[in-house]
C-alpha cells in the first residue's frame, strides 16, 4: 500500500445525533398515518373553489360498426345527432371516450346513459359520467386536444337540419 492511500484511509463515519434520527422517524410515521387515515376515511383532495357551469350538454356517444365513426347525440334535444366523429380522427376524444366506456364496463353499467360535457365560468371544460362519478378535466390536455369537445357546444347550438325537424 502506498503512503498516499494509507494517509486517506481513515473513516468519516460520525453518528447522527439521536434527535435528528427520532425526528426523521416521527416525520415518516406521521406521513404514513395521515395517508392511511385519509384512504380509510375516503377523504379526497381539496379542489379549487367550484366555478359555475356556463353550459352543459348531455350527450351519448355511439360507435357505428359499419365505418367506425362515432355518433354524438344531444339527449336534451330529442337525442338529436349533432356531430359525427370521422373514422381515424380525433384520437384524444376517442381515447377519453374509450376510457369512460371501460370504466362503465368494469362497473357493469349500461352504455346508454348520457355523459355530461360542461363548460365552466373559469374557462375549464370537463366530461363527466354521472353513472360512475368519473370526471375528466379536458383543458389540461391543451387546446388542440380539447377543441373537438368545445366544437360540440357549437354543434349543439346550431339549428337542426330541415330533414331532422320534419322527422321529429
Amino acid at each position: 500500500m502506498n503512503s498516499a492511500a494509507a494517509s486517506h484511509s481513515h473513516s468519516h463515519s460520525q453518528p447522527l445525533p439521536a434527535g435528528v434520527l427520532i425526528g426523521a422517524g416521527a416525520l415518516v410515521l406521521f406521513s404514513l398515518a395521515t395517508v392511511t387515515a385519509a384512504r380509510l376515511l375516503h377523504l379526497r383532495r381539496t379542489a379549487a373553489p367550484a366555478a359555475a357551469a356556463v353550459t352543459e350538454l348531455h350527450l351519448t356517444f355511439t360507435d357505428r360498426s359499419a365505418d367506425h365513426a362515432v355518433e354524438v347525440r344531444d339527449v336534451d334535444h330529442g337525442n338529436r345527432l349533432i356531430h359525427v366523429v370521422a373514422p381515424e380522427s380525433n384520437g384524444f376524444m376517442r381515447g377519453v371516450l374509450r376510457g369512460m366506456a371501460r370504466t362503465r364496463r368494469n362497473e357493469h353499467i349500461d352504455a346508454a346513459p348520457a355523459f355530461t360535457l360542461t363548460r365552466w365560468a373559469d374557462g375549464r371544460m370537463s366530461l363527466a359520467d354521472p353513472q360512475t362519478g368519473r370526471e375528466v378535466p379536458l383543458e389540461v390536455f391543451g387546446p388542440s386536444n380539447s377543441r373537438p369537445f368545445m366544437q360540440l357546444f357549437d354543434d349543439a347550438a346550431a339549428p337542426a337540419p330541415a330533414a331532422e325537424v320534419h322527422a321529429r
